[in-house]
């Protein structure tokens, strides 16, 4: 019978989770570095369709491969359980990155999808903190809510890039994409570039469903007053005004914790 793979030893998943989770100056510097890394795939990603033709670019295409490999392996060790890891919806979207990074000849017209990891750079533990010490907590929302904002609007233009305006040069045809993109969430609508046939008409639609409800949720975070997370313990809602004595749902009085003090 072939010998079974050595689990992980126990050193090496309380290393990594402290490494992941931590909080200490060690666990930071290694989220920072991990952030910073994050930021320099995304450029990568997002100056693509300029790069594509150039020899150095397969090249980096498999570097980060290899890396976003090596990342997924070191977190589902640190991971305390393995159904938790691939629950979380950043596992599959790596996972998925990672086959057109693997296959990027064959997967070229879902490179798009790429962008999505985007979302790993706000999911990491230490961006919060940063936010927090810069005294930006009030304004997670808002950050978040932005992100969202970005990410669609840069994946609806791979969308579009890659099924639309594939032909045309790398420059040019991102740029329309991305015009295209832009006119249509805010429903400007200009109309010199559109979609052609029943499929673009249908993109076009989703295009402009989900970003307008992705603006209104930006515009909510902005004007809306700042609420904390505390759970009530009578009714279990979620949000509150951060200087609430009184649920607003069941009226149960609320003992929220001044982060300040």
């Amino acid at each position: 019978m072939p010998a079974e793979a050595a689990p992980p030893s126990p050193m090496l998943r309380e290393r990594l989770a402290r490494l992941y989770f931590g909080q200490d100056t060690a666990a930071i510097r290694f989220q920072i570095a991990l952030m910073v890394i994050d930021l320099a795939i995304i450029g990568f990603f997002l100056a693509g369709p300029y790069l594509r033709d150039r020899p150095s670019y397969l090249i980096l295409d498999y570097s980060i491969a290899v890396w976003i490999a090596a990342e997924l392996v070191a977190q589902f060790v640190a991971s305390p359980t393995r159904k938790r890891i691939f629950l979380k919806p950043m596992t599959w979207v790596d996972i998925f990155v990672l086959c057109t990074l693997l296959f990027p000849q064959s997967l070229f017209n879902f490179a798009f999808l790429r962008v999505a990891r985007i979302w790993a750079v706000a999911q990491r533990p230490v961006f919060k903190m940063m936010m927090r010490r810069l005294g930006l907590k009030e304004q997670a929302d808002v950050v978040t809510a932005f992100i969202n904002l970005f990410v669609f609007l840069f994946l609806v233009t791979g969308f579009v890039y890659s099924f639309f305006f594939y032909r045309e040069d790398a420059g040019t045809g991102f740029i329309d994409a991305f015009y295209f993109t832009v006119a249509t969430v805010t429903t400007t609508g200009f109309g010199d570039i559109t979609l052609p046939g029943t499929f673009g008409k249908l993109t076009s639609i989703i295009t402009m469903i989900i970003g307008i409800s992705l603006f209104v949720r930006l515009a909510q975070a902005i004007v809306r007053p700042y609420k904390v997370t505390f759970p009530c313990p009578e009714c279990g809602l979620q949000r509150h005004d951060a200087d609430a004595v009184h649920c607003k749902a069941c009226g149960h009085i609320l003992n929220i914790p001044d982060e300040g003090l």
